[in-house]
């Protein structure tokens, strides 16, 4: 299956380069026929200079600063692939991850989504102990959100892989949620039309400057409250969100 990566990509200089760095890495290392889309979405940096730099990868310029903005403009330019891969500028893809992506699509045909937790890469060990242990309380939640309550599923923003038709069956993006709550909107409309699977099984790499800013408690009190009131609410509760980048 042919796969593209989407990434959006807000003022992201600092860390853009190592991100598509593991990106075309993976890419060479499991030879898969794949394209790299950066979404250069509102930024006033050398963010969109430095991704062209890299041969091989798309920039797409997306005026409209946000981050499901950014995501739908990626989407847009990935016609003509069977697999979008949505992953984030801070993040970096291990060795090994594409071979888990091909490998639960051709084991599942029913499956229309996979993702997985998130490692933190530049976290302190305390705090990727409390990551650790709200990853625990997730995966109970997707248990019982998928083969219970049969409402929705489990899906980490920046590291998750849904098949493009899909998505497009589904309606696509909803430009009206800005940040939060944008990946359980895409479990829970994707988990009508097909399989939503969350595994620890597809690892990502990730910095962990949002929590180490805002807190963990706090940064995992305020997704849990969105993945809720997304799920059975339909909409985020929180709209306002800051960014956060690495000087």
């Amino acid at each position: 299956m042919k796969l593209a990566f989407v990434i959006p990509a807000y003022n992201e200089e600092a860390l853009i380069g190592k991100c598509l760095e593991s990106v075309l890495a993976e890419i060479k290392r499991a030879g898969s026929d794949a394209q790299v889309i950066v979404v250069n979405n509102a930024s006033t940096d050398r963010t969109g200079e430095i991704a062209r730099g890299f041969a091989g990868v798309t920039v797409v310029d997306e005026p409209k600063k946000g981050l499901v903005n950014a995501r739908d403009a990626g989407f847009a330019a990935s016609e003509g692939f069977d697999l979008v891969a949505n992953i984030d500028s801070d993040t970096l893809v291990p060795e090994g991850w594409l071979d888990t992506v091909y490998a639960e699509f051709a084991r599942d045909p029913k499956l229309v989504c996979l993702s997985g937790p998130y490692i933190y890469y530049d976290m302190s060990p305390w705090n990727r102990a409390l990551v650790g242990a709200f990853y625990g309380l997730t995966w109970l939640i997707y248990i019982l959100n998928r083969y219970v309550l049969r409402v929705g599923s489990v899906v980490q923003g920046g590291n998750f892989v849904f098949k493009r038709a899909a998505w497009a069956q589904v309606g696509g993006y909803d430009r009206s949620i800005q940040f939060f709550g944008e990946d359980t909107d895409v479990a829970v409309r994707l988990s009508k039309v097909g399989g939503v699977k969350w595994t620890f099984k597809l690892k990502m790499k990730t910095s962990g400057r949002r929590l180490e800013k805002e807190g963990v408690f706090r940064t995992a009190g305020t997704y849990t409250l969105n993945f809720f009131w997304v799920t059975f609410r339909g909409k985020p509760m929180t709209m306002d969100y800051k960014d956060v980048r690495r000087d």
